[in-house]
Parts: structure tokens; sequence; C-alpha cells
């Protein structure tokens, strides 16, 4: 091992098979002063706090020739730092083919206030593995370190569950992942729970009464005691890569579960269409709304669901991504296949991201029964001109979109993840969705690796732009080219905390 000192904040270490740069920042940075335990008292105060410097990437190198595992990679996002925009550290996984999905905290905003609480673990669920690994965040920002691995076969000795997702901690403490299924593939998903403290698993948060059911992402709302869970279908038939010869049969999602939060009970089913295909869902994060929002992948729409009079839940579909007619491509119509959704903290805006279409757009939900489109950009996507593809109509563009090029590199795959600065301006993305479905729809993606892009957001009338001196290329990484999904701050977003 080879280390060089670089300057005061950082120095390179160097290993026949990896190259690092880690930084010294101190192990409770951006504490100066009296702490008040972890986040922000408010979503307004949170859009008050220091600009990013560091972001937590999950990269994917399952199903690839190279035969590497996933890492979880540092970037470096400070642009006063002389490594603005490189990965100054990878925690490489000890096992091969996890899919490293969507991360979540050891604790959120919702503990504001209490001082004996330190945000300093982040939680990674593995989709294909069914595994979970806890990460150390809070002895090196800079320098994640492996603290726990929880092996599926606990997992599914207590719970049955398998194929995880997504992950929140909760007011009491514990850690709730979804899972999307059983071990077999099934759509019988659920909830487990961790001990923020010893890490073992507790068990299943719902009640047995209610049976399996199917599941993707959940996001809960305290003041109103309820969390509403979304369905992705039967995992064993998307699992590998989408077959539209599995429409129709009641294989893929179309209900929101809507939840006591106290006594785990399931209250009411909403309906959003057959093969609609619920995934990410967020309420608005003022803790005293009753709105939220929920993204349909394969319908390509945005539901709005809202508490009603009677105190009942409803929901109504109030954005809607129109197919476009093609040739060249496997399908004589194009969904916009709309995976991500963001809602900024002073619950202004809603984002979303068409991983298929390649663009990302901007909505002003100030009335949020009527979005207002007011910002798109494309980063990618398979409606690029001079492509395969030829649009032969399309209700929304007059010409397709030009290739998305930046800083000489072509990018590959569409608008994927997606995570918003605290104040709003900066909004990061990703293009990687899936192993399985990368290599069906962009097959160059798995040989090319993907990117991390940022786009400048117009707070005040609205607008996206393109950041032409921001890219993160995963195209040359040292154990081969991986595929970005899911980004974390440090100091929590407004993907993880929830308010009380």
């Amino acid at each position: 091992m080879i280390q060089v000192l670089l300057g005061s904040k950082y120095f390179l270490s160097m290993s026949i098979n990896q190259i690092s740069i880690f930084c010294f920042f101190p192990k409770c940075a951006g504490r100066r002063g009296s702490y008040h335990g972890p986040g922000y008292a408010s979503p307004l105060d949170a859009m008050k706090g220091p600009r990013e410097k560091l972001i937590y990437i999950q990269c994917s190198l399952t199903g690839t020739e190279s035969r590497q595992p996933d890492y979880l990679a540092t970037v470096d996002v400070d642009p006063e730092s002389p490594h603005y925009c490189q990965v100054i550290h990878r925690l490489r996984m000890p096992y091969l083919d996890d899919e490293l999905h969507h991360s979540g905290w050891n604790a959120s905003s919702r503990s504001f206030g209490d001082t004996s609480i330190e945000r300093n673990r982040l939680v990674l669920p593995c989709l294909r593995s069914g595994r979970i690994y806890v990460v150390d965040t809070g002895s090196d920002l800079c320098a994640p370190s492996l603290c726990k691995i929880i092996e599926p076969h606990e997992i599914i000795r207590k719970t049955n569950l398998s194929l995880l997702n997504s992950t929140h901690c909760l007011g009491s403490g514990e850690v709730m992942i979804s899972a999307i299924g059983d071990t077999f593939g099934n759509g019988r998903g659920g909830l487990l729970l961790l001990d923020p403290e010893t890490w073992e698993v507790k068990g299943t948060w719902e009640c047995p009464e209610d049976g399996p059911v199917q599941m993707s992402d959940f996001w809960f709302q305290p003041r109103h005691n309820v969390l509403i869970s979304t369905e992705a279908g039967v995992p064993k038939f998307f699992i590998d890569g989408f077959k539209p010869e599995d429409l129709r049969k009641g294989r893929y999602g179309r209900h929101l579960n809507v939840w006591d939060l106290t006594t785990h009970r399931l209250l009411q089913s909403i309906d959003v269409g057959e093969d609609s295909d619920p995934l990410e869902i967020r309420f608005l994060h003022n803790p005293n709304s009753v709105h939220g929002y929920v993204a349909c992948l394969l319908e390509s729409s945005i539901h709005h669901f809202f508490k009603t009079e009677d105190g009942c839940w409803a929901a109504e579909k109030v954005i809607q991504i129109p197919n476009k007619k093609v040739s060249g491509w496997i399908y004589p119509e194009m969904p916009g296949f709309t995976f991500d959704i963001l809602i900024s903290l002073d619950d202004r805006f809603l984002y979303l991201s068409n991983w298929i279409h390649g663009d990302v757009r901007q909505y002003d939900i100030t009335d949020p029964h009527c979005p207002k489109l007011v910002g798109q950009v494309f980063v990618g996507g398979s409606l690029q001109k001079g492509g395969p593809v030829t649009v032969l109509e399309d209700p929304e563009l007059d010409c397709q979109p030009d290739p998305f090029v930046i800083q000489g590199k072509k990018v590959q795959g569409g608008s994927q993840m997606m995570q918003l600065s605290l104040d709003g301006t900066r909004l990061y993305v990703t293009n990687s969705l899936l192993t399985p479905w990368d290599k069906q729809f962009y097959p160059k993606l798995i040989r090319e690796g993907s990117v991390m892009v940022q786009l400048d957001v117009d707070t005040v009338k609205g607008g996206l732009s393109v950041n032409k001196n921001f890219l993160v290329d995963f195209g040359h990484e040292p154990f081969g080219p991986a595929r970005a999904h899911g980004m974390s701050f440090p100091g929590g977003d407004c993907t993880s905390d929830i308010w009380e």
C-alpha cells in the first residue's frame, strides 16, 4: 500500500487493484456549535442547511463479465475541492451479484432534538441477493466502512422475505425495509424490521391477519397515523426483464395499500389501474399535509393521493406521459417508463424521470390536484436523433431530442434515480435501473458504464438546465464499467427525511 499526502484534507491511497482518494473531514463534520440531534427541525429549516460536499452512490457490477462485487462510491461534489466530480472512495461488498438498491439511514430528522442519536449508519438492502449491509459513515465520512452483514438465511428464517427494495427508519428507532417478494419470487412481500442497535432482524411489521401483500416502496405521515405502500407485482415475472406477454395477467402491481401506522393493520387498497405498476411514493414534506404522489412505471404516469373529508384516502391520475409511436425499437410504441419522483423540501416542485424517453421533468405542485410542467431536459434515452429509433408520431415534441453529449462523452441509458440538494437548486441524476432491464433496453450501458450528471434548477419560475461542468463517469472505474443507481447525502435529504 502506498499513501501520498495531497494536502491538509486528502491523501492518495494506491494498491494493486484500486486507487482511492480519502479526505480528512472531522468525525462530526457539520456539527460546529451545539448539536441538536440528527437533521433539522423542519423541512424549511433543512433548506437552509449547508451545501452538500459528499454524496454516496450505489454502484452495481452485478451480472457483468468483470465478476466483481457491487460497491458504495463516495463522490466529492464540493466545487471548491481539487477532487470535484471524482470518486474518492469505494467500499466494496464481500459478495457478488447483490444488486445494491435503495439505501436509508439509521436516523432522520424526526429525531431532531435527541442528542443521544446520530445519523451514522447507512443501510444498503440488496434486491438480487436479499442481503443487507450496514455501513459505518460516522467514523469517516469520506471512507465509509462495513460494520454489519445480515445474511439472507437469517432474513428468510424470520420473515420469509427476499428481494429487498427500500429503507426508512421509524419514529420508534427501528429500521424498516420493504421486500418485493418471498424466496421463490412470489408476490408475497412485506416490511421487515431491524433493531438499530444490534441489527437483529425482529420480524415483519404488518399484522399476520392481513396476510402477505404485494410490495415495492413505502412512505408514512405520522401526524395522520398512516403508511402507504405500493405494489411492484410478482417479482419472478419481471426481475429478469420486461415481457409484454405478462401484461393483463395480474403479474404487475395496481394498488396503493393504506395502513394504520400504530396498529399496523391494512385499512384500504386503492386501485390505480391494471398493470399501472405503482412504485416510488412520496408524501409532501410538510408533516401536516394529506397529499402525496406515486410514480406508475408501466403506465408512465403520476397519481396524486390525498385524504378525503370522510377520512378515507383516494387517488387521481394527474400526469400522463404519452407513448411515442416509433420504428426501429423493440416495440411499435415507446412508453416513458416513469420511475423516480422527488418533491422539493418546500413542497413546491415535483421532479420525475422517464427512463426510456430519457427526460427529467419539473412540475409546479402548488395546487396538488393540478401539477404544471415548468421544466424539462433530456439527459439520454432512446429517442435521440441519429440512433436506430425514428419517431413516427409524438403528441408532445416537434422533433427528436439531440444526443446527450457532455464533456465529450455520449451518455448511454436514460434518466433514472434522482437526488435534490437541500436548497432545491441542484438535481443529481443517474441512469441505471436494474441489471436485467439495463441489459434489455440499454446494452451499451453495461459495456460503457453509467454517469451521474447535475441539473441546475430555477426555483423561482421553474426550469432545468444541464451543468456542463459536472460529470461523474463510471465507465472507467478500477473494476470495470459500473452502473450508478441511488444517491444519499451524509446529512440527510428529501428522499430519507420524514418529519413528525
